[in-house]
């Protein structure tokens, strides 16, 4: 695989209804969108997930666009790639970037699928033909309001609810919820949003037999986890502090999660995704795929990552129109009944609109 041209689109993108966690509020979604050509004019697309601010984590798209543009992207144009996986070997001396990494080695994979003319779900080793979803349900400005997006995302046959949580709106909200409905499928989301000093209040969450709390404590923490969760019933989820194989064989040893949250942008691509996928299956640990409000692009490789064996619980990918007043592919991600079937044409399975991508680009760079 010889890469005869890369082009980065910088995008905005506006979104449906702000979406609020622990972390703030987002509005829109601005995001960089990669095409990588071959020499036959063939052409690879992924997303970067990194948002413009670094709160989730401490990459962003301006951080991003340096790092492709000064270190990343002249390695993939001097070096030959005989497969995707030889991406992440190429780029390991760089330290972080996970981000950026991943757009880059995402668009590589489904380049080299359409070359194969084979689905990029085949091309990563998935079985199944259909998954399930879930919705992640961000801060509403009352418990009633939270009720109500909840019976309409039940209504739309999703088949588990996460709610985000923060100190101040966690213990009574989820009660509520669990009134509601008292027998779905439901989990709380808390980006880090508490410490160790909270642990009594946490395990009050226990009586609601929620599927998982994800991410209740720091950002890059492994240890206080591992107390956390020896000390409630509740199942931990690790989100934000996993990044690599080498975390997720770290935290299993420690004890600090009985569940992986799967990003691929947050892990740095594809091939370190499948490395985890692989490394929990081998110790019982149920995976599943966590959203970054991605566009239809990246939705596209997160459904195919998603049809591997071991995502056993339902993600966070969302049909397109819960975000977007229009996506930037064909067809849009569709939900029916709470289930996507994996597209099974070549590559991502989804043709970039590229008259709509034209229309929200902010700015446009091409390489080679």
């Amino acid at each position: 695989m010889k890469i005869n041209r890369v082009i980065i689109r910088r995008l905005k993108l506006d979104l449906v209804h702000p979406f609020t966690t622990s972390l703030g509020t987002e509005r829109d979604r601005e995001f960089l969108l990669v095409e990588i050509q071959n020499e036959d004019g063939l052409s690879g697309w992924a997303e970067s997930v990194a948002s413009a601010d670094p709160f989730y984590k401490e990459e962003t798209v301006k951080t991003n666009l340096h790092i492709m543009e000064d270190f990343l992207i002249p390695i993939l144009q001097r070096e030959e790639i005989s497969h995707p996986d030889d991406v992440s070997k190429l780029f390991s001396h760089i330290r972080g970037n996970y981000m950026a990494k991943s757009a880059l080695e995402g668009a590589i994979w489904d380049l080299y699928a359409r070359e194969k003319n084979i689905s990029l779900a085949t091309a990563l080793g998935g079985v199944k033909k259909q998954i399930e979803v879930g919705v992640s349900i961000g801060i509403q400005d009352s418990i009633d309001q939270t009720l109500r997006k909840i019976e309409r995302s039940l209504s739309e046959g999703y088949k588990r609810i996460k709610i985000k949580i923060r100190p101040g709106w966690d213990v009574e909200v989820t009660r509520s919820v669990r009134k509601e409905f008292p027998a779905i499928p439901l989990m709380v989301d808390a980006n880090s949003a508490y410490s160790l000093a909270d642990i009594d209040h946490l395990a009050q969450l226990d009586e609601f037999q929620l599927m998982m709390i994800e991410q209740p404590l720091e950002h890059d923490d492994l240890i206080d986890h591992a107390e956390l969760q020896a000390r409630i019933q509740t199942p931990v989820c690790l989100d934000e502090s996993i990044h690599s194989a080498e975390d997720v064989r770290k935290a299993i040893k420690l004890g600090s999660t009985k569940v992986i949250n799967i990003k691929i942008g947050r892990v740095g691509g594809l091939t370190e995704a499948k490395k985890i996928h692989d490394l929990c299956q081998q110790h019982n640990i149920p995976v599943w795929c966590g959203g970054m409000l991605e566009s239809g692009i990246g939705r596209a490789h997160n459904i195919a990552m998603t049809s591997l064996p071991n995502f056993t619980l339902p993600g966070d990918t969302a049909a397109s129109s819960n975000y977007w007043h229009a996506d930037i592919i064909n067809p849009e991600v569709t939900v029916d009944n709470g289930i996507i079937t994996v597209p099974d044409g070549v590559g991502i399975g989804y043709t970039p609109d590229m008259n709509r991508i034209k229309a929200v680009t902010l700015e446009e760079k091409v390489y080679g």
